[in-house]
């Protein structure tokens, strides 16, 4: 007994072999038909018990109408209307001369099927009602039949059911088709945001690494440059400088681990779990900028509030990168204040500063640290302006949310 298995791999090969065939396989189904109307031919509808066999013998011109109408069924994909018009018409003169009539009216009916399935209703219903009047028609007036015979009424019958399922697999096939279309759209559409999300991430990666890098090293290089000041006359401050480089060095060290980490794939070693900076460690990153020469003063006035993760991160970040920025370009006796102001349902963040340097990231050839800001201030729903002051100095503001846009709450 064959394996169920590989008869049905056998039909699977065979359907796939005729779809990319699809010539042979009309010209089987032509084959097909013919015998079908041949065989038809040889039997007489008039029996007294239904049909019977070997009563009959087809004529001449009848095997030559069948073997026509054959033949055009084998091009019915390429022109489908011109098929239904010479079967049409090989169908009506064969319902008209014959005597009994051969059922070369099948050739028509697969005819009429097609052009069902690969036009718009419009014309289905069009063709279909001219195809089933016509061949009803000529089978009721003029063929050697009484008019209410079952055979005109099969003719009618069979045409009618051919159009109806010819649309019918139209209909099934555009279905489809739009499912599959709204799918890979979908697809296309998932796809899309993918990409998106993985580009706003590189963004926002990017910016963490631009705003620990900028600090640390701006705080580095000036307590180098303190070091190497004061190296030979007072070597107790070098070395207490020395230990400041130590510290930032360390600390954007233990930043830069904390932010690649993100970028680690499952099965890497694990990340560290420090928690993101924010607002409440403000205290130590003013330190390290006292620390490094800076005269930084802190007014607070957001009544305890937590916001949310990223506006916390955000902030920090404002505030880092506005510090950096004074202490790279305000000039070497600058002072900053920093304020963190609650306003009802955001968080006002102000930085300012009194330095008579360039005042300006832009101006020293800088300014990717307040192109982070507007980018983080903009995708949280914030507003950030950046400009030198009335009668010299530099101010930063930067006006969040407290809750985020995705609903996360303080």
């Amino acid at each position: 007994m064959p394996d169920v298995t590989s008869l049905a791999d056998r039909f699977d090969r065979t359907k796939r072999w005729l779809r990319a065939h699809p010539l042979a396989f009309d010209a089987g189904l032509a084959v097909a038909v013919l015998i079908c109307m041949v065989a038809g031919s040889f039997a007489d509808p008039g029996g007294p018990h239904g049909p019977t066999f070997g009563t009959r013998t087809p004529e001449v011109r009848s095997a030559l109408l069948m073997l026509v109408a054959a033949g055009a069924l084998v091009f019915r994909r390429r022109d489908p209307m011109a098929v239904l018009m010479v079967t049409g018409a090989v169908s009506v003169v064969e319902l008209v001369a014959g005597d009994p009539a051969a059922p070369v009216a099948m050739s028509a009916v697969i005819a009429l099927y097609t052009v069902a399935s690969r036009t718009d209703r419009p014309t289905t219903w069009r063709v279909g009602l001219l195809t089933m009047g016509g061949l009803t028609g000529a089978a009721m007036f003029y063929g050697s039949a009484p008019w209410y015979s079952q055979e005109n009424l099969g003719v009618f019958a069979w045409t009618g059911m051919a159009a109806a399922a010819g649309d019918a697999v139209r209909s099934r096939r555009a279905f489809v088709d739009a499912i599959r279309e709204r799918a890979e759209r979908a697809e296309r559409t998932r796809e899309e945001e993918a990409r998106r999300r993985v580009a706003e991430e590189r963004l926002r990666i990017a910016r963490d690494l631009h705003d620990v890098v900028a600090h640390h090293i701006a705080l580095v290089n000036v307590q180098a440059g303190v070091a190497a000041h004061v190296m030979d006359k007072r070597p107790d401050q070098a070395k207490e400088a020395l230990a400041h480089v130590r510290e930032a060095s360390r600390s954007a060290l233990n930043e830069l681990r904390a932010t690649v980490g993100l970028l680690r794939q499952s099965g890497d070693p694990e990340a560290p779990t420090e928690p993101a900076p924010g607002l409440a460690v403000l205290d130590e990153l003013v330190t390290t900028f006292r620390q490094a020469g800076l005269p930084v003063e802190v007014a607070r006035a957001d009544d305890g509030v937590t916001p949310a993760a990223a506006v916390d991160l955000a902030a920090y970040r404002i505030i880092q990168e506005a510090l950096t920025n004074v202490q790279k370009h305000a000039g070497p006796d600058a002072k900053a204040e920093v304020s963190v102001v609650r306003v009802g349902a955001s968080l006002e963040i102000t930085v300012l500063d009194n330095g008579a340097g360039t005042g300006s990231p832009e101006a020293a050839g800088g300014g990717h640290g307040l192109l982070g800001m507007r980018e983080r201030v903009t995708a949280l729903g914030g507003r950030v302006n950046a400009g030198p002051r009335y009668g010299g100095g530099w101010r930063v503001q930067a006006i969040l949310p407290i809750k985020t846009r995705t609903g996360e709450d303080a």
